[in-house]
C-alpha cells in the first residue's frame, strides 16, 4: 500500500511538471521571435494589430491592480468574520455562518462576473458617474468576496492563553486583538498570500467585468486586461492555430504559472517559518 499511495501522490508532482514542460515548450518559438527584454520591458499589448506589440507589462498591471482590490476587501472584511465567529458570536451563529460563508468559494466564477457587471457596477456609477461598464474596481471587490473564505479563518489559538488574558482583566476586545490576533498571525499572513495567488489566477471575473482592451494603468476606475482574460479572449479563436499571437497565450500562461507558484511559495514559506508552536 506504501507504494500505491506514493504512486497516487506522485500524479500532482507529473501534473505540474507536465504543465510547465507544456508552457516551456510552446513558449519558446514565442520567444524566438519577440525578445524576453521586450516581453517585460514594453508598455503595449497589442497583438491584433498591423503592427503588433507584445509588452507584457500592462496585461500584468491589470492583474496587480485587480487583485490589490480585492485583497483591500477581503483583509479588513475577512478578520473582523473571523474575530466575530471567533470571539463574538454565539454556536448557533456560528454554525449557520460558517457554512454560508464556505458556500462562496463553491459558486462558479461565471455567476461573479456577472453580479460585478449587472449589480456591482451599476451602484459605483451612482458613486462614480464617469465610471465606464467595464472597470477593475467592480471586478476586484467581487473578486474579494471571493476569496473571504480565504481570510475569514484564524487558526486554532490556545485556551489557556485566551483565558489567561482574561484572567488579567482584559476585555473581549482586548484579547483579540492583543492575544488571538498575534497567535495567529502566520497563519493570516499564510492565507492572505494564498488568496493574492487566488485572486491573480481568477479568470471569469476578470474577463466579464473588468474589460477586454489592455492597458498600462494602475487606477482601479478604469477598464484593463488581465493575463487570464487575454488567454480566454484569443481561446475564442481571434488568432490562428500556429501564428505568433496565439503562441502568446503560452508565454503569458508561463508568466502567470510563475507569478502564482511564486505566491504559493512564499506562503508556504510564511507558514513554516512563522509558525507559532504551544506546548
Amino acid at each position: 500500500m506504501r507504494y500505491v499511495f506514493g504512486a497516487a501522490s506522485s500524479v500532482s508532482i507529473f501534473v505540474v511538471l507536465a504543465i510547465f514542460y507544456i508552457l516551456v515548450s510552446e513558449s519558446l518559438p514565442f520567444f524566438k521571435t519577440v525578445s524576453i527584454w521586450r516581453f517585460f520591458t514594453e508598455r503595449q499589448w497589442m497583438p491584433l494589430f498591423a503592427d503588433p506589440r507584445y509588452g507584457i507589462i500592462s496585461l500584468i498591471s491589470g492583474t496587480l491592480v485587480t487583485s490589490c482590490v480585492a485583497i483591500a476587501f477581503a483583509l479588513p472584511v475577512g478578520l473582523a468574520i473571523a474575530a466575530y465567529l471567533s470571539e463574538y458570536a454565539s454556536d448557533n451563529a456560528r454554525n449557520t455562518i460558517k457554512p454560508i460563508l464556505e458556500l462562496l468559494s463553491a459558486v462558479p466564477t461565471v455567476i461573479y462576473g456577472y453580479f460585478a457587471l449587472l449589480f456591482v457596477t451599476p451602484i459605483l456609477q451612482r458613486i462614480y458617474p464617469g465610471l465606464p461598464g467595464f472597470n477593475m474596481l467592480s471586478a476586484g471587490l467581487v473578486m474579494g468576496v471571493m476569496i473571504l473564505p480565504y481570510v475569514a479563518s484564524l487558526r486554532a489559538v490556545p485556551r489557556a492563553l485566551k483565558e489567561g488574558a482574561y484572567a488579567l482583566g482584559s476585555t473581549r476586545l482586548q484579547v483579540t486583538l492583543r492575544v488571538v490576533f498575534p497567535a495567529a498571525a502566520s497563519g493570516i499572513t499564510a492565507a492572505l498570500i494564498l488568496a493574492m495567488s487566488r485572486a491573480v489566477g481568477e479568470t471569469m471575473i476578470v474577463a466579464i467585468a473588468a474589460g477586454m482592451q489592455s492597458a498600462f494603468t494602475l487606477n482601479p476606475l478604469e477598464s484593463g486586461q488581465t493575463m487570464t482574460a487575454y488567454i480566454v479572449q484569443v481561446s475564442l479563436g481571434d488568432l490562428p492555430h500556429g501564428s505568433i499571437g496565439y503562441q502568446s497565450i503560452f508565454a503569458v500562461g508561463l508568466t502567470l504559472c510563475c507569478i502564482t507558484l511564486i505566491f504559493n511559495m512564499i506562503g508556504q514559506w510564511v507558514r513554516v517559518r512563522f509558525r507559532e508552536v504551544y506546548e
